[in-house]
């Protein structure tokens, strides 16, 4: 009897272990729904904000920029400036390794830039300033301009899309126009890729030699502790009501991105939370391509701006009056360079109408892109697509998923043959309120980084003043010159302002305002 009696008590204690140890697993395993698939693992070769997150996740950065817009040191640890202005010297701070054990050095992170720097708006805008890069030490880098810039930390510190995330040299050296096959980082966590599946999963796990600043996280400034032993984004769960029902059973922690009709719905559940993130919000945008009819006519591109009011577009996207508002400035309301200068033409469907009758536009279907599973943007495509035909236009739209959008949107190729004329999405405040940071501001043709391939001499002149203006009267009537001329050329069109909310489970703390979609400083308390 004994003897049953400490069989059955041994069975109990195995049982209780088990039971504890999947419950400590469970508890550090952080599952995201994050809000998108993730098809490019290439940071920098696309803008897409999956991307940037994913290099966020993986990679480190020279500087961080805080939840109050100031630029702060992350992997840099000092740094000196010469007396012109053009001589910038960066010691990295020790403990930087990558994952496969090897340090990070100067040379590493010139690759780096040099890579960004072909891709990215603002830093091909500070590579057109510099002469050379060099590396005297290790553990040092330094930048040699031909003459000086004001935006040298602004660009290194960039923390949206692209943001210059550092790279080991020999995969940073890869092709600008290729994408990497090589996801060694010095980040915080690391990229399981043998446990990659797209349209399923992306696993990460605690990288236990990073060594995070001491300083409290803010923005993507700061420590970057991780509590987690490893993250999982569930790629497979579109529908937004099915993603706050897996939320509200605890079969997963985090929707990255609440669908905003259930937003409500969230609210009012005791077991879930609504986290503060972001202080800033985002901005809806319509993008042209240049290169191609309609669009290669201003004039047709005008008319279009004059169709797009933007109150249908953020009632029949956001609907819930206190998460948007109209803004028509193309820097973002309220912001230092915030302006209306050539606005009037938008939301005048008469106006859109006379535009494009006096344009002598053929009839050339408009194929706009519509992405079918990216709930905060999904239906902004049907409301162009009736405003256009309002307008006079015919309209080809074209359901895809975000990441076929996201590969297509790359092509030059005619619209009959692959190519596209319109897309719409979303922008985070840091990507859009600067001149210089704003893609859609870099209209150097085909040079020029981002898709729509604008072009024009003045605005690439206008720009190239503004990056030389050290004053800031000087920037803000430059900045309102490129926003009139902006509309007058029609880069794009601003579609309203919104906030996207994040939903999560109670039980999940640490949250921080990030601006961004960041996943350190987080703690999973039980399940």
């Amino acid at each position: 009897m004994n003897s049953l009696r400490k069989t059955f008590a041994a069975a109990l204690l195995v049982g209780s272990a088990l039971f504890a140890s999947q419950a400590w697993a469970q508890a550090n395993v952080l599952r995201i729904v994050p809000h998108s698939n993730l098809a490019i693992l290439d940071p920098i070769w696309t803008t897409a904000y999956m991307s940037r997150n994913h290099g966020y996740m993986i990679y480190d950065t020279l500087f961080g920029t805080d939840e109050n817009a100031r630029i702060k040191p992350q992997m840099v640890e000092s740094w000196t400036e010469s007396g012109d202005h053009r001589l910038w010297t960066f010691k990295l701070r020790k403990g930087l390794e990558f994952h496969d054990g090897k340090p990070v050095t100067g040379e590493d992170v010139i690759a780096s830039l040099q890579r960004w720097g072909k891709r990215d708006a603002m830093g091909s805008a500070l590579m057109q300033f510099v002469q050379r890069m060099d590396t005297p030490t290790p553990d040092t880098f330094r930048i040699f301009l031909g003459e000086a810039c004001g935006f040298v930390l602004e660009a290194l510190g960039k923390p949206s899309s692209n943001v210059p995330f550092i790279m080991p040299k020999r995969v940073a050296e890869t092709d600008a126009f290729k994408q990497i096959d090589d996801y060694t980082g010095s980040g915080p966590y690391i990229f399981k890729k043998d446990e990659f599946k797209p349209g399923d999963k992306a696993v990460y796990v605690k990288n236990p030699k990073y060594v995070p600043r001491s300083e409290p996280p803010s923005g993507t400034a700061g420590g970057k502790h991780v509590y987690i032993d490893r993250v999982e984004w569930n790629l497979a769960l579109r529908d937004a009501q099915a993603q706050v029902s897996a939320l509200q059973k605890g079969e997963v922690d985090i929707v990255e991105a609440l669908g905003f009709d259930f937003f409500e719905t969230v609210k009012a559940d005791s077991s879930l939370q609504l986290p503060k993130y972001a202080t800033l919000g985002m901005q809806y945008m319509a993008r042209f391509n240049h290169l191609h009819k309609p669009f290669d006519n201003p004039k047709v591109r005008q008319a279009a701006i004059a169709a797009f009011a933007q109150e249908p577009f953020l009632r029949a996207q956001v609907g819930v009056k206190a998460l948007y508002r109209s803004c028509k400035s193309m820097f973002i309301c309220n912001t230092p360079y915030g302006s209306t200068a050539g606005s009037e033409i938008q939301g005048n469907m008469k106006k859109a109408q006379e535009l494009l009758k006096a344009s002598g536009y053929d009839g050339t279907p408009v194929v706009l892109m519509k992405p079918t599973d990216l709930a905060s943007i999904q239906k902004l495509p049907d409301v162009a697509a009736q405003l256009l035909r309002q307008a006079g236009f015919k309209v080809d739209l074209q359901a895809m998923d975000w990441q076929t959008l996201v590969g297509r949107r790359a092509k030059k190729d005619p619209p009959d043959k692959g190519g596209w004329n319109m897309f719409l999405t979303a922008w985070g405040v840091f990507d859009v309120w600067s001149p210089i940071a704003n893609p859609t501001m870099d209209t150097r043709g085909e040079k020029s980084g981002w898709f729509g391939w604008a072009s024009d001499d003045k605005m690439t002149e206008l720009r190239n003043q503004f990056m030389r203006a050290t004053d800031e009267p000087t920037k803000k009537k430059l900045a309102d010159q490129m926003h009139a001329r902006a509309f007058e050329i029609g880069t794009h069109a601003p579609v309203g302002e919104y906030d996207q909310p994040m939903a999560a489970r109670k039980n999940i703390s640490g949250f921080f305002v990030s601006n961004n979609n960041v996943y350190w400083n987080l703690k999973k308390n039980g399940s």
